[in-house]
């Protein structure tokens, strides 16, 4: 899995995936080559990799060992870490949504990894047990409808939106689409603290955290719920309910693009071509799971936008791991946490190959980048469930 001998580092994961499906043990070799994977030789999954285009190498059991054995030593930081699993993964997104809407369903699909869409009426009705691993479309758990309605409201798609969600709202028995993403919010959490994965990228990720700190304050504007929100409903927020984000500010136009102090998108002056942020490094043997989560064949990845695309690093909470950074203006750009029994990770921005993705912009061509840093990133996410440690409660 390294930059020069892997083909299609993407569809790599898909093999490893459909390895385990197959009953099979797979060893993730942690630091060792770009992150390779190391799977049992069965005809199978040979002539699968060559369908796929997928590069390997056939090695004998004594080359295996002498590899196994190069890892265990406390010389090196690597870890050979076993996946039992396959993970069985829910995409929460919008009936109707596309593929290409999001950068998690499209390399999944690339990779041919199977997964599951689920939407609010599945999370309420405590569907989310029936998965290991969650990712949350670039959804808006305001109620506020992605903060599009100044260069939007009046687009055909931005009053259909609106009107489905209020109609869903009304269905599952809420007056407000706020009142039923905070139900859903809410749900999500217990998942993870009962021991779930849960993965975020854009916009899911900050307004998911705002959400649960105003549980029981309106901060939404008449135009998004027919009433106005609560004075002074700043001094509200309680911040003890999030899970990675702290004393941020709320955006309170309607007319700014913009959810909260959380995002950088506006204070940060990069320029495209020198936007990039790098991977922090870990203890493979001491921290398997930050390790697992940056595999990479190199260590700096380009950077992209999104409505979220990166976090203030001063209002990230102190016991919320970074995992990769923009050293030109320290903002953070991949984190994770421990939340009770699970796990979440949050990665700002929209697809990493698609650097300003906008409204109607073409789906990303993924067969143009089958070694796309960016979306490793988001498979480390994917297969991390089927290597489970035991966790600590937080």
């Amino acid at each position: 899995m390294d930059d020069e001998s892997q083909k299609n580092h993407l569809k790599a994961y898909g093999i490893t995936y459909w390895t385990l499906e197959k009953q099979q043990k797979v060893k993730w070799l942690l630091n060792y080559k770009g992150g390779s994977f190391l799977l049992p030789h069965f005809e199978e999954i040979e002539r699968e990799c060559q369908i796929r285009g997928v590069s390997f190498e056939i090695i004998s059991d004594s080359k295996a060992e002498s590899i196994l054995q190069e890892i265990s030593s406390p010389s090196q930081n690597m870890e050979a870490v076993i996946l039992e699993k396959a993970p069985k993964i829910a995409v929460y997104t919008p009936y109707g949504k596309q593929p290409w809407d999001d950068a998690v369903t499209m390399v999944l699909t690339y990779a041919e990894i199977p997964y599951e869409t689920i939407y609010d009426k599945e999370v309420l009705n405590d569907g989310l047990l029936l998965y290991d691993w969650l990712h949350l479309h670039h959804e808006d758990f305001t109620g506020q409808y992605g903060k599009f309605y100044r260069t939007y409201r009046s687009a055909a798609w931005y009053i259909k939106e609106k009107r489905d969600a209020e109609a869903l709202a009304a269905e599952l028995g809420y007056a407000k689409v706020s009142e039923a993403k905070l139900d859903v919010a809410l749900k999500i959490r217990e998942y993870v603290l009962g021991g779930g994965f849960m993965f975020a990228m854009c916009s899911a990720t900050d307004s998911f955290d705002i959400a649960l700190s105003a549980e029981g304050v309106d901060i939404c504007e008449p135009m998004f719920d027919g009433d106005g929100s609560d004075a002074n409903y700043q001094s509200k927020i309680d911040f003890s309910k999030t899970f990675a984000f702290t004393n941020f500010i709320l955006e309170r136009s309607p007319n700014v693009y913009e959810f909260s102090s959380i995002d950088m998108t506006q204070k940060r002056r990069i320029p495209k071509t020198t936007d990039y942020f790098s991977l922090m490094e870990f203890s493979a043997k001491w921290d398997p799971v930050p390790t697992m989560l940056t595999q990479n064949h190199t260590a700096l990845v380009k950077g992209f936008m999104g409505q979220t695309t990166s976090f203030t690093r001063d209002q990230i909470k102190s016991n919320v791991l970074v995992m990769g950074e923009n050293k030109t203006n320290g903002e953070a750009k991949y984190i994770h946490g421990i939340k009770g029994k699970g796990f979440f990770t949050f990665y700002g921005g929209h697809d990493p190959e698609d650097y300003t993705h906008r409204v109607g912009d073409p789906k990303t061509e993924l067969d143009l980048h089958p070694t796309s840093p960016g979306y490793r990133l988001i498979l480390n996410n994917v297969l991390f469930p089927a290597a489970r440690k035991k966790k600590q409660k937080t």
